[in-house]
């Protein structure tokens, strides 16, 4: 199969009516004073009469009809992926798709990103990522991004200037997609659907990423943020295999996140509430579909105890039209007699917590996440008998900012017991930047192009804080302060304000715990536009270093955030240094 597309495309009627427009009597076409949008057709019929304009040849595309995404837009970030498809050294991957955005969230991040990586599974051992290039163009946002991503690269034909201007439905329809390793002194990328055209050209070749330097292969995959993808061609066959546009019946399904335990004479609808099922598809296509989309069989004698089965009956084609025949699938679990009581019969790994203090002023109103690795909860029933309760049952409060022995609630439903933990306290040192402010004030300063404050050196057994007053543009969660630790050979550690870091100190540290009390991520973004916010960094002397950061946000929720025992830290050269994606800090 072969098809060609035009990436740049004068309009029909105009070139039709040129004869006619050069022979009206008065007519302007010629003239120096034309109007400039006659002016601006003729450029771009001589450019295509001059051979000037880009073609795409897609050859060898294969049917792939999947869609990526939930088709309400309900898909939030890094929740909805195409399929991987693995693109050789010297080929090109070329892809075609329908690209859903949606008329009544008008956020010009919303359309779909490219994600470019080394040859290995999203979040696996092994997974690196070159970078990211979302379809829509905005130098002062996060549109692209990825240290090996040259922003400098990109063009469009399209540009925003904020994640709220007008013109995101341009973005949409059928999409093109070519990521171009042909060159061996260069890297391509180019999208368009005809009305926007953006492309990345790297005039050097990736670099190779893969733990094995023999693989030269990448991997490429499509997310969608808030819109949803109908994917239709591609002509590179993905791992998982390729899906034809004709509808699928299903042939078995599996019922997961079905309890373990159940209260005796629990609703049904409490028992299913969370359950999904993966159900297996003609040709081997997969979906997970949720506990709305099954039919389930009342449980027979919830009121007594014992083994009982789940059945639930699923009826809809992979389109999702009424199949041919229904299919089923079980699962056990397992009625109880009530939990009267519990009790902690393993402590927990991590019981030792740290705080600071602000010269000589505490912490007030904040609290440390609870730690549950290790820990091991017994409950006991009405009826006397024992059974260990998931963590994931159970819920934990805070550990209080308070020196000494602090304990942990532990509940389980109604019912409640306690686990001691010892909560150490310090003074630390306060540090001030040189200048008043880091980043653009716009908050158009980016990691891709990293800025940093001036570096303070901690020494050995030293706790050294600073606060700032952090400005962000709320696009997303790691928009927002970083934290940098450096060694002497200038290797860095980075971690994030919403948990979560990279670099020696961090990957490959087993020992590294961190938590945060930030809870709902949404709502925790809400007050990071003039959050107050004092960051520590304690040098344990031992090649281990840790990172708390108190953060108090314009909505006035505080939360914390913890790294304890970051390693590979050289504890005779160790100094900290922030930075900024997406936002400002001012001292």
């Amino acid at each position: 199969m072969r098809h060609l597309n035009k990436l740049l495309c004068a309009c029909s009627f105009v070139a039709l009516g040129l004869p006619a427009l050069t022979g009206c009597e008065g007519g302007e076409l010629f003239e120096v004073n034309a109007p400039d949008w006659i002016s601006d057709k003729i450029q771009d019929i001589e450019d295509s009469e001059n051979g000037n304009q880009e073609e795409i040849v897609l050859e060898g595309m294969m049917e792939d009809v999947y869609t990526i995404g939930n088709t309400d837009y309900s898909s939030a970030w890094w929740t909805a992926f195409s399929k991987y498809y693995v693109i050789p050294d010297g080929q090109k991957w070329n892809a075609v798709f329908n690209l859903k955005i949606n008329p009544d969230a008008p956020k010009t991040y919303k359309n779909f990103v490219l994600v470019i990586c080394a040859d290995a599974e999203r979040g696996g051992e092994g997974y690196k990522e070159y970078g990211a290039i979302r379809f829509d163009n905005q130098p002062s946002g996060n549109s692209e991004w990825g240290d090996y991503i040259d922003r400098s690269c990109i063009e469009s034909t399209l540009t925003f200037e904020t994640d709220t201007d007008e013109g995101i439905e341009k973005l949409g329809g059928k999409v093109t997609l070519v990521v171009d390793r042909t060159s061996p002194e260069a890297f391509n990328v180019i999208m368009t659907n005809g009305v926007v055209t953006k492309t990345y050209k790297q005039p050097t070749a990736l670099v190779n990423l893969n733990a094995d330097q023999t693989n030269t292969n990448i991997r490429c995959f499509l997310v969608a943020e808030g819109s949803y993808i109908d994917f239709l061609e591609t002509n590179i066959v993905p791992i998982e295999g390729l899906t034809s546009a004709k509808d699928k019946n299903p042939k078995s399904m599996v019922l997961q996140n079905v309890p373990q335990y159940v209260d005796a004479e629990t609703e049904l609808e409490k028992i299913v509430a969370n359950v999904t099922a993966l159900v297996t598809f003609e040709e081997e296509v997969t979906k997970t579909v949720t506990a709305s989309e099954l039919s389930f069989s009342e449980v027979p004698d919830m009121n007594i105890p014992g083994t009982k089965t789940l059945v639930a009956a699923y009826n809809k084609t992979f389109k999702g039209e009424n199949c041919d025949t229904p299919i089923l699938a079980n699962a056990k679990f397992e009625v109880v007699e009530k939990i009267k009581s519990i009790r902690v019969t393993k402590q927990p790994i991590h019981t030792t917590y740290k705080y600071y203090t602000l010269g000589n002023t505490p912490l007030t109103g904040y609290t440390l996440a609870f730690d549950p690795t290790g820990l091991e909860v017994e409950g006991t029933d009405t009826q006397g008998k024992t059974r260990v309760l998931e963590n994931s049952t159970l819920t934990f409060s805070g550990v209080p900012t308070e020196a000494g022995t602090q304990n942990v609630i532990v509940t389980y439903k109604e019912v409640t017991t306690t686990v001691p933990v010892q909560v150490l306290v310090s003074s630390a040192i306060k540090v001030t930047n040189g200048s008043n402010m880091l980043g653009n004030e716009d908050n158009s300063s980016l990691w891709t192009n990293p800025i940093y404050s001036d570096a303070f050196k901690v020494n050995a057994g030293e706790t050294k804080y600073i606060t700032f007053t952090n400005y962000s543009n709320l696009a997303s969660n790691w928009n927002n302060f970083l934290v940098i630790l450096r060694n002497k050979d200038s290797s860095q550690t980075v971690v994030r304000a919403d948990n979560w870091g990279w670099g020696p100190g961090y990957e490959n540290n087993a020992a590294c715990i961190h938590y945060g009390t930030q809870g709902v991520w949404e709502d925790w973004l809400k007050g990071m536009n003039g959050a107050k916010v004092t960051v520590f960094v304690t040098n344990n002397g031992d090649g281990t270093a840790d990172v708390l950061a108190t953060m108090e946000g314009t909505t006035g929720q505080k939360s914390t955030q913890y790294y304890y025992g970051l390693n590979n830290m050289d504890s005779n050269n160790l100094e900290f240094m922030l930075s900024v994606d997406g936002c400002h800090l001012v001292f």
